[in-house]
Order: C-alpha cells, then sequence, then structure tokens
C-alpha cells in the first residue's frame, strides 16, 4: 500500500505541474483509483470463512481496504458513540481503555466516548485529538457483577431513546477491562454487528454454552445456532442497537418474574437475539481476544482489542 501511495503522490504532483485536471478530478483520482484491483479468484483469505451463510461479511485482517473505507465514511460524516460501564472497581481500567483507544480506535472520525460510572469523580482526565469527546453519565451501582452486566442492556436502550440517536450514527458497545492493541475503524461498522466469541470461534454449536433450559427467554435448542457471541463487543446504528438492547432487557425482565437467570446473562440473551435477527456483519476474534489465556494462533494475523490480565474475584467483589 505505500508503494501506491507513493505513485499516488508523483501523479498527484505531475497532473499539478502540468495544470490537466481540475482540482475535483484529481481528489477522485487520489482517493478512489489508486489501489490494488480485487480479484475474484484469488482470495486473499483462504484459511478462514469470510462470509456467513446470509450473506454478511466476516471482518478479518486482509478482507478489506481501509483506506477506501475512511473515505466512504468521511463523505457521509459519520459520527460514533463508544458505550463503556466503570462501575465500583472496574473504574481503575478506563484509563487505559481510553488511551488506547485513542491511539486505534476510529483514529480520524468523530468519536464520542460514553462513560457509564457510579463513580464520576475517578474518571481520569485523557488528552482527546480533534473531533472526539467523553461525555460521563452516573448511574447506580448493583450489589452483585452479575447484575451490574444485565443492566447494561437497558441502560443502554434508555439512553439511545433519550439521546444517543440525536448524537451519533453508529453505537460501538464495549467492556471496559480491555484494551486496544491494534487498528479498530470503521470497517466493523454495521447496521448490527456481532463479535466471534475467542474461546468458541473453532468449535460445533454442540459446545457453545448457550441457555438450553427452555424456561428461560435465552432458551437456544440443541441443533440450532451459527456462532457463539461474545458480549463484550458488539453494536450497530443506534436505532438497531436499541431494538437489540430494548428486547434483551425486556426477557431479562420476563425471566426474572419467572425466577430464573439466563447461565450467561445479558450475553446468554444477545445469543438468542443474534440467532433470529441475524447480524449483518461479523467480527472475527481478532476484535476481542485473551492472549493470556489463548497465546496468538498463526490463523490471526492482528490482535486489535484484548484483555487487560486481571484477578476476577478481586474485581468484582466489594
Amino acid at each position: 500500500m505505500a508503494d501506491l501511495r507513493t505513485l499516488a503522490r508523483k501523479l498527484k504532483c505531475s497532473l499539478l505541474h502540468r495544470g490537466t485536471l481540475p482540482l475535483a478530478i484529481l481528489i477522485l483520482v487520489f482517493f478512489w483509483m489508486v489501489y490494488l484491483q480485487p480479484k475474484v479468484l484469488s482470495p486473499i483469505r483462504k484459511d478462514v470463512l469470510v462470509v456467513t451463510p446470509w450473506l454478511a461479511p466476516i471482518v478479518w485482517e486482509g478482507t478489506f481496504n481501509i483506506d477506501i473505507l475512511n473515505e466512504q465514511f468521511r463523505l457521509q460524516n459519520t459520527t460514533i458513540g463508544l458505550t463503556v460501564f466503570a462501575i465500583k472497581k472496574y473504574v481503575v481500567f478506563l484509563k487505559l481503555f481510553l488511551e488506547t483507544a485513542e491511539q486505534h480506535f476510529m483514529v480520524g472520525h468523530q468519536v464520542t466516548y460514553y462513560v457509564f460510572t457510579d463513580r464520576p469523580a475517578d474518571v481520569p482526565q485523557v488528552p482527546l485529538g480533534a473531533g472526539r469527546r467523553l461525555v460521563v453519565l452516573t448511574v447506580h451501582s448493583h450489589t452483585r457483577w452479575q447484575d451490574v452486566s444485565m443492566h447494561r442492556m437497558d441502560t443502554i436502550s434508555r439512553f439511545s431513546e433519550q439521546r444517543f440517536l440525536r448524537e451519533v450514527d453508529y453505537l460501538v458497545c464495549a467492556d471496559v477491562d480491555m484494551k486496544f492493541r491494534d487498528h479498530v475503524g470503521v470497517e466493523i461498522l454495521a447496521s448490527l454487528f456481532g463479535t466471534l466469541h475467542p474461546g468458541f470461534f473453532q468449535n460445533s454449536r454442540e459446545d457453545f454454552t448457550y441457555e438450553r433450559r427452555p424456561q428461560s427467554q435465552a432458551y437456544i435448542a440443541w441443533g440450532e445456532g451459527d456462532f457463539y457471541y461474545m458480549g463484550a463487543f458488539f453494536g450497530g446504528s443506534v436505532a438497531e442497537v436499541l431494538r437489540l438492547t430494548k428486547a434483551c432487557h425486556e426477557a431479562m425482565v420476563a425471566d426474572k418474574a419467572n425466577g430464573i437467570e439466563a447461565v450467561w446473562h445479558d450475553e446468554s440473551h444477545l445469543n438468542k437475539y443474534l440467532l433470529y435477527h441475524k447480524p449483518t456483519k461479523v467480527l472475527s476474534p481478532e476484535y476481542l481476544w485473551d492472549q493470556q489465556l489463548l497465546g496468538w494462533p498463526a490463523v490471526m494475523k492482528k490482535l486489535r482489542f484484548v484483555a487487560v490480565p486481571k484477578n476476577h474475584e478481586a474485581i468484582r467483589n466489594p
């Protein structure tokens, strides 16, 4: 790609010197014509599935040209919201999360960080780039970490209706005890996207830890299911995220009324929703990885969004 950019710069200088092209045409030539031609019979990735049976792309390194995508989304003046919950002790992860997001998340685009926390005074001051802002939204905590996790759906749903629909085009919903390690950009954006769980992307559906009890609204029968999605990274247009989070919250309310709690809480309900409302884009485990647990297999060309090592019991308990 570097050689193509060098060629583009030489072409630009030559045309300007000759005065043979209007500026508008020159910009089109520079941005849209100088990149490698896609080869229909020579796919870049032959080692992984790159499209689902319902024709949604699965995003891996090598399957997209970020320069083309950046221009497409800049032409639309796209705005992205990134929601994160820094509740109780989890606020300690926020500084690294934001600092690495500034380095790798949607660089060059308009971003609003929506930080939900019960400790607004502990939110760190992190320098932000142009067109990027941080909004602190104070919320109540809950005694059990499971309740904190499940109430995310309700909170995102309510704030989507109250303000996100008016403020941003897309929402990305992420866990805070993570860090951005490499590029995460507009290639992930779609009407609705989910991320393959790093622990199950090679497994058969019989191994997935779906909710298997028919009494739960999250129930998925044996023999059903496409993938197992992780609740730590999902998103889409604000309207679609609103539909997802509202449906998941209502399902959890129904479960509570029936005295049952899904095995993996909000993640179980997320998987049920995405089974019957297919995502229009699926992110590979490059976008959600735990190197400490899983190493770095050859199929993973990049590790983009990774878990921060931690003592789960210590951080979850008061």
